[in-house]
């Protein structure tokens, strides 16, 4: 390998560390989740981070309904049972479907 090429590789697997490492930075958490609060405590349009204990729980007891974000082939492969499927691309067209006195979890993964 010449040095030009050279060069060029060791800046792209620079460039592509370095992006891996925002990425992982930006997806970490900075503090511990807060407490959940009930539907109603909520102020409008604040969105409330749950636990994955506490969503299994929500589901357990029929107490919210959860909207798969992810695209249809995607909930067509997997998801979970009952939720309703929501591409993020259409939530803002399709908000009226839901409760909005209810408790909504999104999920995309």
């Amino acid at each position: 390998m010449n040095k030009p090429n050279s060069r060029k590789a060791l800046f792209a697997l620079v460039a592509g560390i370095a992006f891996i490492a925002a990425i992982l930075t930006a997806c970490a958490p900075t503090s511990s989740p807060p407490e959940p609060v009930s539907p109603a405590a909520e102020a409008p349009g604040e969105i409330q981070r749950v636990t994955l204990e506490e969503s299994k729980a929500a589901l357990d007891n029929g107490e919210a309904t959860f909207v798969d974000v992810r695209s249809a082939s995607s909930y067509a492969a997997s998801h979970i049972p009952g939720a309703l499927s929501i591409p993020l691309a259409e939530l803002q067209a399709r908000i009226d479907e839901l409760d909005s006195d209810g408790w909504i979890i999104t999920y995309c993964t």
